[in-house]
């Protein structure tokens, strides 16, 4: 029921360079093709991103902040010089190491942000992990990607 627009924007450098995504997330159609300069939400994968560029940049006045990070929320919202808005982390890192043996944080960020906004339900989105990743992964994979995301939306802590 929601249209939904995702892409990236790579800066000058080769590769290690950090990288910015954008996703909109409407329940019109989407008509824009642009960078978004005033997010709504800023999702962090890499938390050594915080020392070195300013995430928190545009970020709207009531604007969420999710950080893969072991720190609390209120160390995150002292690090990035935050007095509105809402911070959160998740151990991203240490779930997806635990659940899929690699330290791949996006699918328990998406649990989190899930968690946090309440976009939809959380049977839905594992559902649809189910359905779509059969088709492409083995069984292990898909429960571990399953697990990954129920683990971040119970773990997620914020303020």
């Amino acid at each position: 029921g929601k249209y939904s627009q995702g892409f990236p924007e790579y800066g000058p450098e080769r590769m290690g360079a950090p990288v910015r995504g954008f996703t909109r997330i409407s329940d019109a159609q989407i008509k824009v093709h642009c960078s978004i300069s005033n997010p709504d939400i800023v999702v962090i994968l890499d938390s050594t991103l915080l020392d070195l560029v300013d995430v928190a940049d545009g970020l709207t006045d009531d604007g969420i902040v999710i950080v893969n990070s072991s720190l609390p929320p209120a160390e995150i919202r002292k690090k990035l010089k935050m007095k509105n808005g809402k911070v959160f982390t998740v151990n991203a890192s240490q779930i997806a190491l635990d659940e899929l043996g690699r330290d791949i944080p996006n699918m328990p960020m998406l649990g989190a942000m899930l968690k946090i906004t309440n976009m939809l339900k959380l049977e839905t989105l594992t559902s649809g992990i189910q359905t779509k990743f059969l088709k492409k992964f083995n069984e292990k994979i898909v429960e571990g990607n399953a697990k990954a995301v129920k683990r971040a939306y119970e773990e997620v802590i914020g303020e």
